[in-house]
């Protein structure tokens, strides 16, 4: 009963819009984890990074229980080390994208694409 009254006051999402083809490679990128690996040195889960351009990927190993603190710095010191600062990134709407990453990301002025 309560999820047909509330399905009425619900916004339905709009359609998907492609976005747009970015002017240069690592202007733009997407990011998303892969969680729930087998042990390999201590590390569990991969950070995976593409460019939307040149589809070149790069993959960070991180620990189980990582924070958007430790995410961050790693995205740092891969990432913007290698290629510089991004303009966007687009992600899922993981907590750690839409937590304190995300504010680290918009101090710097990257726009976080959720």
């Amino acid at each position: 009963m309560c999820q047909q009254a509330k399905h009425e006051h619900v916004k339905s999402p709009g359609l998907l819009q492609p976005l747009p083809v970015p002017d240069g490679p690592w202007q733009e990128i997407t990011m998303d984890f892969i969680e729930a690996l087998p042990k390999s040195e201590g590390y569990t889960v991969i950070l995976v990074v593409v460019d939307r351009l040149t589809k070149y990927a790069h993959f960070i190993p991180l620990k189980h229980h990582f924070s958007a603190l430790v995410v961050a710095k790693a995205f740092l010191h891969t990432m913007v080390k290698l290629h510089g600062q991004p303009h966007t990134i687009v992600s899922d709407r993981d907590k750690i994208f839409t937590s304190h990453f995300g504010r680290i990301c918009s101090s710097f002025g990257i726009l976080n694409c959720s």
